[in-house]
């Protein structure tokens, strides 16, 4: 394999990777979602938000960390999506910037907005963050309207020398109309949700709070199971962009995401255990007594994002098909920086498990005590 497309695949890993514990950490976007269904008191909200308030920067940080990412190691699709589909983007964008104000004035003196209002903020981040990102990412399988030509790359005397530009006015939304993004969009709303309501269980010390989060989870694991086997036959079931590496033509090929899991068998075993191991964490939230159930749906959610987005770019396959023209579509092979950039990028890349180690640690000294009525009472550092 040459070195650039070992880099490449090496890149769109650390990308599906970055994706895969995004996801993950939209726990605290669910269980924002919840303050309302669990949170039937003021005090019930206060622990609620403070208890997700040790961990959305986490979240944060990662988002944008994903972006950077993926703008860093693969820029056509940066300015494809992001230049195209903005107003799906700009609606992220928007939604988490309420949820780091909501944080930062919501219990401060002199909030004329009032903590109900803020509590609302947190609630729409709640449940439009998953939403949105589930169903932007729904389209690197099955396809948005672009097109794309290279030749524009350095002629400065165009009218409009763009790249790639969008072919209908919607920019982005009309991915609402394909019903395997709303499917995948809802099941990434109910798994946040579920693993929220797991976080609850683990993290806050109050037997009312348990209960009715155990209670929830029975719903909200259910729906997103369902969700989540609807879009996973349906994208098994589809066909898919082929690309020959040889000479970058594309074509359409039937059940290509399916054929991508039996040809790349380590994915598929990935793919098999992280549904397991989603499936037992919310068993063990719903039908016993056990605080330890986001563990285990934590990891199964990793594995089981990962392998999707690595059947979705690996195996030669084309990870944004283009509707409007076929062979517009963005591959890890036309779409990546430079070989230079990518080397550069993969030195710097040997620090992240020292990151990994650091947010770990983290995430230990924080959760060490687990969130009372008793703390939130006695004041100190309060959301």
């Amino acid at each position: 394999m040459d070195t650039i497309v070992l880099l490449q695949h090496y890149w769109w890993l650390l990308v599906s990777l970055l994706g895969a514990l995004l996801v993950f950490l939209l726990f605290v976007q669910g269980g924002q979602s919840m303050i309302y269904a669990i949170g039937k008191t003021p005090e019930d909200k206060s622990l609620i938000v403070n208890s997700l308030g040790r961990k959305w920067e986490f979240t944060f940080t990662t988002l944008v960390t994903f972006g950077g990412a993926f703008f860093a190691s693969f820029p056509l699709f940066y300015s494809t999506s992001f230049g195209g589909a903005f107003y799906v983007w700009m609606a992220i964008l928007l939604v988490f910037v309420i949820q780091a104000v909501s944080y930062e004035f919501r219990s401060k003196a002199g909030n004329f907005l009032g903590m109900k209002t803020y509590d609302a903020f947190l609630f729409i981040n709640g449940c439009l963050g998953p939403l949105l990102i589930g169903t932007a990412v729904g389209t690197f399988f099955t396809g948005a309207n672009f097109e794309v030509d290279t030749a524009n790359i350095g002629n400065i005397h165009a009218a409009a020398a763009t790249i790639s530009h969008w072919t209908t006015p919607w920019r982005g939304l009309e991915a609402v109309l394909d019903y395997r993004n709303l499917c995948l969009g809802i099941a990434v709303l109910f798994l946040a949700r579920s693993l929220g309501l797991l976080y609850f269980i683990n993290n806050i010390d109050d037997t009312v709070v348990r209960d009715r989060s155990r209670k929830e989870l029975r719903i909200e694991g259910t729906a997103f199971v369902i969700f989540f086997l609807i879009f996973l036959v349906s994208i098994l079931m589809a066909d898919g962009r082929a690309v020959d590496p040889a000479t970058g033509v594309i074509s359409v090929e039937p059940y290509k995401y399916g054929r991508n899991l039996l040809a790349m068998p380590a994915v598929l075993v990935l793919l098999l255990l992280g549904v397991l191991s989603a499936l037992w964490g919310l068993g063990k939230g719903m039908f016993t007594d056990s605080r330890k159930g986001i563990w285990f749906a934590g990891a199964g959610t990793v594995a089981t994002v990962l392998a999707l987005l690595l059947t979705a770019g690996w195996n030669d396959t084309a990870y944004y098909p283009s509707l409007a023209d076929t062979q517009s579509s963005l591959t890890i092979y036309n779409s990546s920086s430079s070989e230079f950039t990518l080397k550069v990028m993969s030195g710097v890349s040997v620090l992240i498990p020292f990151v990994v180690a650091y947010i770990w640690y983290a995430w230990r000294s924080i959760n060490r005590k687990p969130v009372t009525r008793s703390e939130i009472n006695e004041g100190g550092h309060i959301y």
